[in-house]
């Protein structure tokens, strides 16, 4: 079941407006690796407008679909060179990033970002901001990263660019952080002990219809500077989506229980644990449960149409959602997002190491497979199949990683089968991708240094040659330490994983050997046959 409809952009106030020369305008998406940000590019491109992304690492776009029929600026949001050149000749900024993990200091970041974007968007005289903000009481006190969104919207409206905020809460769909969270709770837990706020109303929306609201929103009155609600039909308590989730899972529905202790700092913890999500991502999650979150009023039905057939109901929601997770077609995830603390340089080139302390664990095994069935086993490590060496020795480090705040395994794969530069793989981040041939992944775990790992497939003889390394850049004395402490668990785990691919490669082979096999012994003789003569030469 489709979760989303094709990114087809024919309804008319989502159509691109031509500019006054007849060109198509251009749209600035900052966040366009984001979960949001992902499925609104191909959107746009579809719809009619040329599209420019600003992104960190053009490599992470240029892994979209859509990555090679977009302009990449590299660079972030708090960069005014870079965004001055991103917002040049733009018609409509989309203003899609927030630092959901992003430190002690994120609000600080957040602010530093949005008058950046709202200086050089004025500068530039662009048409129009559309912020996705945070649904929101205009009564309670808010939390720090709710408070932040809220800023950030009010720095845009008074930037002297026409800004429309649009003001979501809990957003459904597959992949995205607000669904994972609900899904795992619900399926890890027949009995779910909760905090209080499983009793506040909430009014989710589907993420169809945010990125109806999306793309309608660059074709609102340029006099409208406003922040408005969006939410769908539905307004219900967690506790009654958990349930929802629950009947459209097959599952029998949840005993909830209110407890008043849970804080939203033990709340998180306790996200983090029994679910993907890590507790960078859980807190403010559930920070922003804490109140009631409804829509206020339905001013954006005066400014954007509603969708064909209505806004979609919660319970849809989930069953498209579902339905994605269980094809396999996940098309963004929230893994999708950076960590907080995470290293996020390059691995280093090999000259570059000169006079670094460097630590490497390296194997290589030979196989009879080949090239390409090595290669397939590589392509598919991690997630639901594991790291191919001791399963109880990667949980242990798993939970030791979830402990401290860190993603641990939970987090799997967004695709089962494909991967790509940005992925994540657990607690590994795809850095770099040479079909066939190169995975090397960046370690995201709570480690004292970077950390990478490096897997290759390359022909030798008849077979194929596997090629492992391990290395690890020492921060300090606690990384040295760090290093010392898991070496001896190196042998055991790095030499395992070696054998067990290789030999998954020879499984694979076998299986593919085995269809010819079968068919040969199989097949009948075939007789000699007379050769026929053609028409024109037979005998009337």
């Amino acid at each position: 079941m489709n979760e989303l409809s094709a990114p087809t952009g024919r309804e008319p106030a989502l159509v691109a407006q031509p500019r006054p020369d007849g060109s198509p305008p251009r749209a600035l998406v900052l966040g366009a690796t984001g979960y949001l940000g992902g499925r609104l590019v191909p959107r746009l491109l579809s719809a009619g407008y040329r599209v420019r992304v600003l992104a960190r690492d053009a490599r992470r776009v240029e892994a979209f679909p859509w990555g090679h029929d977009v302009e990449t600026i590299e660079g972030d949001a708090t960069d005014q060179a870079a965004v001055a050149r991103a917002v040049e000749a733009v018609d409509v900024v989309y203003y899609l990033i927030h630092s959901m993990g992003g430190g002690r200091d994120f609000e600080d970041t957040d602010r530093r970002a949005a008058r950046t974007v709202a200086d050089a968007a004025a500068e530039a005289s662009v048409s129009r901001i559309i912020y996705l903000g945070g649904l929101h009481p205009d009564d309670a006190p808010l939390s720090a990263h709710l408070r932040s969104r809220v800023e950030v919207g009010e720095i845009l409206l008074a930037s002297g660019v026409p800004t429309l905020v649009l003001q979501a809460g809990v957003v459904i769909g597959s992949g995205s952080a607000s669904f994972e969270m609900v899904r795992h709770l619900t399926d890890v837990l027949p009995y779910m002990p909760a905090p209080k706020w499983v009793r506040n109303h909430i009014q989710p929306i589907a993420v169809r219809d945010v990125l109806h609201y999306l793309l309608g929103a660059a074709r609102v009155a340029p006099n409208v500077n406003r922040a408005v609600d969006i939410g769908g039909p539905d307004v219900l308590r967690y506790g009654q989506m958990m349930n929802g989730y629950a009947l459209e899972a097959g599952l029998p529905q949840r005993a909830i229980a209110s407890l008043p202790v849970l804080t939203p700092r033990l709340a998180s913890h306790w996200v983090n644990l029994v679910t993907p999500i890590p507790k960078s991502i859980a807190r403010p999650l559930v920070e922003s449960l804490q109140n009631d979150c409804v829509v206020k009023d339905r001013a954006i039905d005066d400014l954007v149409p509603r969708p064909e057939g209505g806004l979609m109901p919660y319970r849809e929601a989930v069953r498209r959602a579902l339905g994605r997770v269980n094809d396999d077609a996940i098309e963004t995830s929230w893994q999708d997002s950076e960590v907080s603390g995470a290293p996020s340089d390059p691995l280093p080139s090999d000259p570059e190491w000169a006079g670094r302390l460097v630590y490497t664990d390296e194997r290589t095994m030979r196989t009879s497979a080949s090239p390409a069935q090595l290669w397939s086993v590589i392509e598919g490590i991690g997630g639901e199949n594991g790291w191919y060496s001791s399963p109880l020795l990667w949980a242990i480090r798993g939970w030791m990683d979830r402990l401290v705040g860190g993603v641990g395994l939970a987090r799997g794969r967004r695709s089962r089968t494909v991967v790509t530069v940005g992925d994540a793989l657990d607690f590994w981040r795809v850095e770099a991708i040479e079909p066939g041939r190169l995975l090397r992944l960046r370690a995201e775990m709570k480690v004292p240094g970077g950390a990478w790992l490096e897997l290759r497939a390359s022909p030798e003889g008849d077979g194929a040659r596997f090629d492992q390394r391990a290395l690890f850049f020492p921060t300090g004395l606690a990384g040295r330490l760090y290093w010392l402490a898991v070496l001896p668990f190196h042998g055991l785990i790095f030499s395992g994983m070696a054998r067990r691919i290789t030999a998954a490669a020879e499984s694979v082979q076998r299986d593919d050997l085995a269809p010819k096999a079968k068919a040969g012994r199989m097949a009948p003789e075939v007789p000699e046959v007379e050769t026929i003569p053609a028409a024109s030469d037979a005998p009337a």
